[in-house]
């Protein structure tokens, strides 16, 4: 008597509220499209206390007081247990849309993806402690970006992803100042990383990434301006002879495979496809007699 007095009063009533607080969140689930119900939603008709219910369920998953049938229905209506690995999933989402377009998780802060600031969200996982007690969240970026929390300042890595990506298909790289990638000078960046005293300050990992690309750092006799300047002019002259022999013997300036090789008379050999890359893209600096020459050659983007 007592059992059954226990199970039509405590469990069966137990059980039916518990349905009552499935059907309210199916009800939810199916008009707003998620189970991220709020503490303070009521759900009609009655109103239920929906939010209220749905914290209660969060709290006996947590203590181990939950059944499994119980949990798998729940899940099945995307009941979420934990909020905080939720909202990780959705950053994380934007920073794997921003990887793609930029190569790297070593966002400015100012950045923005799939609507989301994954720039201040990124910097905020880079503070000490920041991970602790989830190293699921840990590998989770860096099986996006094994480089998403260097030890070397993040504009360095971000520069270095876009100078990767440029030269992905090349032997090394050969990009002069003014070579912009998403606003970022890599050519500029290349040429302060081969100075002898910017080269010695870097950390071995950072000289092994740009050695891997062909980087090295300048012999003395490059080291001063002057001498930069006339060797940036020689190339210059290089590039157009190889653009003339190009044209000369296939009738056409374009498009050039940024893999392409021109072998001067003398046998100097010239990246035509990475020389005229770099033109483009310091057009603004190029003199006018400069532009001229490359217009003449069939370059329109040289006579805009």
């Amino acid at each position: 008597m007592v059992a059954n007095w226990v199970s039509f009063n405590v469990i069966d009533t137990e059980r039916q509220d518990w349905a009552r607080g499935w059907t309210a969140l199916k009800r939810f689930t199916e008009r707003e499209g998620h189970a991220r119900v709020p503490y303070g939603h009521k759900e009609p008709p009655g109103p239920y206390p929906l939010g209220q219910w749905v914290a209660e369920q969060r709290r006996a998953y947590r203590a181990g007081q939950m059944t499994g049938p119980r949990a798998r229905r729940l899940e099945k209506l995307g009941m979420v247990w934990s909020l905080a690995d939720e909202r990780f999933q959705e950053n994380l989402e934007a920073a794997r849309a921003y990887y793609e377009q930029h190569w790297t998780l070593c966002a400015p802060r100012s950045a923005v993806a799939l609507d989301r600031p994954v720039g201040q969200w990124v910097s905020n996982l880079r503070r000490p402690g920041a991970l602790d007690g989830h190293p699921e969240w840990k590998a989770a970026l860096e099986e996006i970006d094994p480089d998403w929390n260097p030890a070397w300042p993040a504009d360095w890595q971000r520069h270095y992803a876009a100078l990767r990506e440029l030269v992905r298909d090349e032997d090394q790289a050969d990009v002069l100042p003014g070579v912009t990638v998403h606003g970022m000078d890599v050519g500029q960046f290349v040429q302060r990383n081969r100075q002898h005293t910017v080269w010695t300050g870097l950390m071995d990992e950072q000289r092994e990434r740009l050695e891997q690309l062909g980087i090295t750092p300048l012999p003395p006799e490059q080291q001063t301006p002057a001498k930069a300047r006339k060797a940036a002019s020689g190339a210059f002259e290089r590039g157009i002879a190889a653009l003339a022999q190009y044209k000369a013997r296939t009738g056409s300036v374009g498009p050039i495979s940024r893999t392409h090789t021109e072998v001067l008379p003398d046998g100097t050999e010239v990246k035509l496809g990475v020389w005229i890359m770099n033109q483009k893209g310091r057009r603004a600096k190029l003199t006018p007699d400069k532009l001229q020459q490359l217009a003449a050659l069939g370059l329109n983007w040289a006579a805009e």
